[in-house]
């Protein structure tokens, strides 16, 4: 289905050469009664147009301030953000007014049915004659049959989805998705991304913040990673995958682990995944194992994913992981 023409130019009327979103030597201190708490320390990082990209963190690690202070929700200490070349602060109406932002609270105004509170959205923005977008959005988001159902009415997944329509209903050609499929269904998780998919190759740039790694994995073509406030990671995502421990093996035992295995493995419950750089550690895994007398069910060697790298890089026993500048 081709792009509506007005989504269209709202995506490609950027100078080509600007970056999407900009952060500058950005900082931030909050004031508490403990003191100063730095939740973010000089943080650079263009997103370019077009770009399906991931931010990726622990609890903490300074993602949602990040966000909060691209949305003009808080001010950054030091430094600068940018959309489209609008300063966040300067010109925060342009800023704002390109920007599409899913937060992760479930925010709704109780008095208004789903198309009504999308046609107000509409009007915050200036935006008229929107029915025909707005329908499609209510299509598009499984929201169709919940139209004219009051906002109290809908589950917490049917509130997820009016919060991403919502996001959307201005047709912003930066979309900023805060953690948008925490607690919700299978469904609303692949209906969500073949939508934002399809807007993503119509030329709007995504940012994305989950701790569903496997999605990042499969939709971000770069990711950037936060730990205490700091940049630790910015690469391609495949170029970090590639960085790894390319070998991973997979399987379940209910015997105690010995520690020269442990010591590298990551237990859940029964699975535990081991890493691995080539055959012949493999092979020195297994024979370890072996040796202690260790029952191993349903062994898997497989490519290391998405959450090895995050756990790998977390721990701080590699140097950050920067993309090559040209």
């Amino acid at each position: 289905m081709a792009a509506p023409p007005a989504v269209a130019s709202a995506v490609t009327s950027a100078a080509p050469d600007l970056p999407a979103v900009r952060f500058e030597q950005v900082g931030k201190v909050f004031q508490t009664a403990r003191g100063p708490l730095q939740a973010l320390a000089d943080v650079s990082f263009d997103i370019r147009p077009g770009e399906f990209f991931g931010l990726l963190g622990p609890n903490g690690a300074g993602k949602t301030t990040l966000i909060s202070i691209l949305a003009g929700l808080a001010r950054a200490s030091r430094g600068r953000v940018q959309v489209l070349g609008h300063d966040v602060v300067a010109d925060y109406a342009a800023a704002r007014k390109a920007l599409g932002i899913v937060p992760q609270e479930l925010v709704f105004d109780p008095f208004f049915s789903v198309r009504e509170t999308l046609r107000i959205q509409s009007g915050y923005f200036g935006v008229k004659h929107n029915e025909a977008w707005i329908t499609e959005l209510l299509e598009n988001l499984g929201l169709a049959d919940k139209a004219g159902a009051n906002m109290r009415q809908l589950s917490g997944g049917m509130k997820r989805r009016v919060l991403v329509a919502q996001a959307l209903v201005h047709r912003p050609p930066v979309i900023v998705l805060d953690e948008p499929t925490a607690g919700v269904d299978v469904e609303l998780r692949q209906t969500l991304w073949q939508f934002v998919s399809r807007l993503n190759r119509e030329g709007h740039t995504v940012l994305l913040t989950t701790h569903y790694l496997e999605e990042a994995e499969a939709l971000c073509h770069r990711i950037g990673m936060l730990k205490q406030g700091r940049l630790v990671a910015l690469d391609r995502t495949s170029a970090l995958l590639a960085g790894t421990a390319s070998t991973m093996l997979r399987f379940k035992t209910d015997d105690a682990l010995p520690d020269a295995v442990a010591a590298h493995a990551r237990v859940t419950g029964r699975i535990v995944q081991v890493t691995a750089h080539d055959a012949a550690e493999v092979e020195a895994v297994l024979a370890t194992l072996r040796g202690a007398g260790v029952r191993i069910e349903d062994l898997e060697i497989g490519r290391a994913d998405l959450e090895d790298v995050f756990l790998e890089i977390m721990s701080g026993k590699h140097p950050p992981r920067m993309e090559a500048v040209a």
